[in-house]
């Protein structure tokens, strides 16, 4: 997320240990063959859309979040009742790492009813420096890797920490690392120590790096923000309002996609867009909104893996009505997980009611929404 950052600035103890997550074979939603670059699903699977409820249907691709230390009921029935796919936690749904333990197993004991039995996808920003919702590693920023003596080791060193703290208290997803290339000292990524570096090359080493340490360790790795904010300067920030970036198509593609291509070769499972519009590729939508930019994820740097939004609250969309638009045009973009992270239980079934109510009326494309979800399927099955 490109959200300024909610920190947990306290060092704690690395906890090392894999997810204890609700296991089994997951459903497959829908045909993902016939979409270009799907995941290949396993052998066997079919399409159980028919014995979904609607909202059920709509629930596989959206992400939940919720306010304080305790989950509400209406939330762990959403879970119970497969009406979504995951949750993302940030820093005050977390106490200490006993406490976020037990609220995971309290969703997982929820989610043991619900009718896709693959694991839920249990996500946080758990970046390093100060972007860390979990105490312990990774300590060090992204610019204090990308500034240390062995970059490539050091990467792999924190992607490690960061894949091993997370699924010792059972979450399955993080939503890192930040591949921007940053331009200038100061600039919206830089300020916060959030990029490896200005070398694009070196920023790809050490994503790569990062991602493979921490998939090894049982934890999906989320490169962010595609097609890149380093060019942002330190004033656009889409979590607070609009961002246009006027960057060339060649610099896009020579600079700012670059890491990307590394990330993808790593094996990186999930790729979260940017809320920035980006001149050069498509002048009137931000790229998470567009299928243009999708496209050119999907098609020209040939990523299989699961897409997903940045945060569906943000400022940038002011522009795009609220949740129930956003989430409607994010899914016919192309996004196949919408993430509602403004802490309110509300906004997610918000998204859910409309994805339900544009796949019924025919305004959403339910081959390619199911196609999605299956992508967001496999993914979750590949964690259990």
């Amino acid at each position: 997320m490109s959200s300024t950052p909610h920190s947990l600035s306290r060092r704690g103890a690395l906890l090392a240990g894999t997810a204890a997550l609700a296991g089994g074979l997951g459903l497959a939603l829908g045909p993902a063959a016939r979409t270009e670059a799907a995941v290949r699903l396993p052998e066997g699977w079919r399409s159980p859309s028919s014995a979904l409820t609607p909202a059920q249907r709509a629930g596989q691709c959206v992400i939940h979040s919720y306010p304080g230390l305790t989950p509400p009921a209406r939330l762990l029935t959403a879970i119970s009742e497969g009406r979504t796919a995951g949750v993302i936690f940030f820093g005050e749904n977390i106490k200490n790492l006993a406490q976020i333990e037990g609220v995971i197993r309290e969703m997982n004991e929820a989610h043991a009813s619900a009718p896709v039995k693959a694991p839920l996808l249990l996500m946080t920003d758990q970046e390093g420096g100060l972007v860390r919702r979990l105490p312990g590693e990774p300590v060090l920023s992204a610019k204090d890797v990308g500034a240390s003596t062995d970059p490539a080791g050091q990467a792999e060193f924190t992607g490690s920490g960061a894949g091993m703290n997370l699924a010792g208290v059972g979450m399955n997803v993080n939503l890192a690392p930040v591949l921007d290339v940053y331009r200038t000292a100061g600039d919206f990524t830089d300020q916060y120590g959030r990029s490896y570096g200005k070398d694009p090359a070196a920023v790809g080493v050490c994503g790569s790096a990062f991602i493979t340490a921490q998939q090894n360790a049982g934890v999906a790795a989320t490169a962010k923000h595609f097609p890149g904010l380093g060019p942002a300067s330190a004033s656009q920030n889409t979590d607070l309002g609009p961002v246009t970036l006027t960057t060339s198509a060649a610099t896009l593609r020579g600079v700012d996609e670059v890491p990307y291509r590394a990330a993808i070769a790593a094996g990186t499972k999930l790729v979260m867009l940017s809320w920035a519009i980006y001149r050069a590729l498509d002048a009137d939508r931000p790229a998470g909104l567009s299928p243009t930019v999708v496209g050119e994820l999907r098609n020209r740097l040939g990523f299989p893996g699961v897409t997903v939004t940045d945060a569906l609250e943000a400022g940038a969309l002011r522009a795009y009505g609220g949740t129930a638009e956003r989430a409607v045009l994010a899914a016919a973009a192309g996004m196949d997980l919408i993430l509602c992270s403004a802490r309110d239980t509300a906004q997610g079934e918000e998204a859910v009611t409309a994805l339900s109510e544009a796949l019924t009326a025919g305004t959403l494309d339910g081959t390619a929404f199911d196609a999605g979800a299956a992508r967001v399927n496999a993914l979750r099955s590949a964690l259990s």
